[in-house]
């Protein structure tokens, strides 16, 4: 196997008792980095700090994630202007923040016969937040709810 040792130099190809041997006069570990490589390739290391240095990067790089969370605005048939304005300026602080927006809205009863009037506040709202997002998917029926999907707007031009 060849060996590496703690520094990163190379101490060349020896044979797995010579490198056990080796190791634990340093009284240090060791790791076989790359099994599958001709010979396969050890490492001469502390193994409880590698672990902790491992983790370390780990946690570092699950904070610099961002999670896209889908918020959700319902809508009514018969909102008012104002109404809508407000429920816009909450949908665009979601959008600027880089969260999706699922707005819906939910037909009752006899508001079943009044599909062009909702048709007509979904596109209301759309054009009241199209500043912070773009229609990701138009309006659509889901059951008796019709929905529609806007997503942040991307700096990319």
């Amino acid at each position: 196997m060849r060996v590496i040792d703690e520094e990163g130099n190379q101490l060349g190809i020896m044979s797995r008792q010579e490198a056990l041997d080796l190791s634990e006069e340093k009284k240090l570990d060791l790791v076989c980095i790359a099994p599958k490589a001709e010979p396969p390739v050890c490492k001469i290391l502390d193994y409880g700090k590698y672990k902790y240095e491992q983790q370390k990067k780990e946690k570092e790089a699950k904070k610099k994630q961002h999670t896209t969370q889908v918020k959700e605005i319902r809508l009514s048939t018969f909102i008012e202007d104002h109404d809508i304005m407000v429920k816009a300026k909450t949908g665009a602080k979601f959008l600027k923040d880089g969260n999706k927006l699922k707005v819906s809205l939910r037909f009752r009863g006899r508001e079943r016969d009044y599909v062009a009037r909702g048709q007509e506040v979904m596109e209301r709202f759309a054009e009241a937040v199209s500043e912070f997002g773009d229609m990701d998917k138009k309006p659509k029926f889901e059951g008796r709810s019709l929905t529609m999907i806007l997503s942040p707007k991307s700096d990319k031009k």
